[in-house]
């Protein structure tokens, strides 16, 4: 299945009856879930939803992290 992760393609290896969940990419990519939040084509994907928001090929994801500062 291929995503498009903040603008790059990502190819990722699933069984054709299984498919991975926002949660499992981000922790599978060793992304902290503190000061991230996630869009999902498009859309901002709250954080309650990620463990049961599966992926999708041709699915496009943004991470966004806060940052600190003035």
């Amino acid at each position: 299945m291929k995503i498009r992760l903040n603008d790059n393609e990502l190819v990722l290896t699933t069984s054709p009856d299984s498919q991975i969940c926002v949660a499992e990419l981000l922790v599978a990519r060793e992304v902290a879930p503190q000061g991230v939040a996630v869009a999902l084509n498009g859309a901002v994907l709250p954080r309650s939803r990620w463990p049961d928001t599966r992926l999708n090929d041709g699915d496009e994801l943004h991470l966004f992290t806060a940052i600190a500062g003035g």
